[in-house]
């Protein structure tokens, strides 16, 4: 029989974060989180636990996040993931980034499976409090018989109660655009943590640990790595995928390959630095041969695909080949400096979001 408590002292024991952090989640086992149902896979049938709690266990405590809703609870031809349980080294990351303390009164946005909150309930103990906002009805109701027992208040929505400040807010969702709700509800110093990215199809939404800096609007570092699923409020429809089944219009071949770029965790700055460019990776999109691409378009039809042997083949009026290589070099330059050197100013109200780094800024529009 599957030792879960086993694997979850297991799984704690990992956690390179602070000693009250790991209390926190010691105390609340996340198999007791996760529903039977789960989706590990973007296609095929969900993993039920009944039919294989072995696969299942493995598949919740492995590590990372765990896909517990695709398609906004309906059907679809590819498991596209809406709702999760956030890789827990990623949750210790954020709570810890947010300085979650005794007393401290807290705003999560997506609730999830409960489990974050639960931590965060953990921390802030009983002089504490902790509103998790979830827009899914069927998710918030999941999570409110989890945290039957706890602090935590459950909100089906996407406004907070009342009109108190708040001394830190979490996102488990990205945005391109930060609330204005969310600003203006931040107290002196609070820091906001939040996925953000440039667009619904961003390769990455690295989190950012801001602070007011007006009444709508804040700025601050972006700290670290990560992927979430979009706030449902800001969803773009994708486009398809660049460029198929255009010509080229010429061929470049760059001192660096795809490998290079996510290997050494250069892709995430390079989409900093390029406003206005989907970028992503996959496999070829056609014809033989094996290997990960990275691909770009833009709004005005141009794309680029960068091969794994460093070529690559572009079409539209805008050169991206030329932008993706000034990006890289520019980053070779300055020592490619971690996702820390690059700070996010936002505005509730402006049509851009402002990078910036020591050595450029860069206006993304929203």
């Amino acid at each position: 029989m599957t030792d879960l408590g086993g694997r979850h002292a297991d799984l704690v024991s990992r956690l390179d974060t602070t000693d009250a952090i790991r209390a926190a989640f010691a105390d609340h086992p996340r198999h007791l989180f996760i529903p039977d149902l789960v989706w590990p896979t973007p296609q095929g049938l969900p993993l039920v636990r009944t039919a294989d709690p072995e696969r299942w266990a493995a598949y919740v405590y492995d590590g990372d996040s765990v896909v517990t809703q695709a398609n906004d609870g309906g059907n679809g031809l590819v498991n596209t993931p809406s709702s999760s349980s956030s890789a827990p080294q990623l949750m210790a990351d954020m709570i810890e980034a947010a300085r979650i303390g005794p007393g401290m009164r807290v705003l999560e946005i997506g609730t999830g499976t409960g489990w974050n909150a639960c931590v965060l309930d953990s921390l802030v103990g009983p002089t504490g409090s902790v509103t998790s906002l979830e827009i899914d009805a069927d998710v918030a109701a999941h999570a409110r018989k989890r945290l039957s027992g706890s602090r935590v208040e459950v909100v089906h929505g996407t406004e907070a109660p009342g009109t108190g400040s708040y001394d830190a807010i979490i996102a488990t969702c990205s945005v391109s655009r930060v609330p204005a709700a969310w600003i203006e509800r931040a107290g002196e110093d609070a820091p906001i943590v939040v996925p953000w990215g440039p667009r619904s199809d961003s390769h990455a939404s690295p989190v950012a640990v801001l602070r007011r800096t007006g009444p709508r609007s804040a700025a601050g570092p972006l700290t670290c790595e990560a992927f979430f699923m979009r706030d449902r409020t800001q969803r773009v429809p994708l486009g398809g995928f660049p460029g198929m089944g255009r010509d080229s219009v010429s061929t470049r071949v760059v001192p660096f390959t795809p490998d290079d770029l996510v290997e050494d965790d250069l892709l995430t700055r390079v989409m900093l630095m390029l406003p206005g460019v989907r970028i992503g990776v996959g496999g070829r999109p056609f014809g033989g041969g094996q290997g990960r691409i990275v691909y770009m378009g833009t709004a005005d039809s141009s794309w680029a695909y960068l091969w794994p042997d460093g070529a690559v083949h572009w079409g539209g009026p805008t050169p991206l080949a030329d932008r993706l290589r000034g990006a890289y070099e520019l980053l070779g330059e300055h020592g490619c400096p971690g996702l820390g050197a690059f700070t996010l100013e936002v505005d509730a109200d402006g049509p851009v979001c402002r990078v910036r780094a020591p050595f450029g800024a860069w206006e993304h529009p929203v």
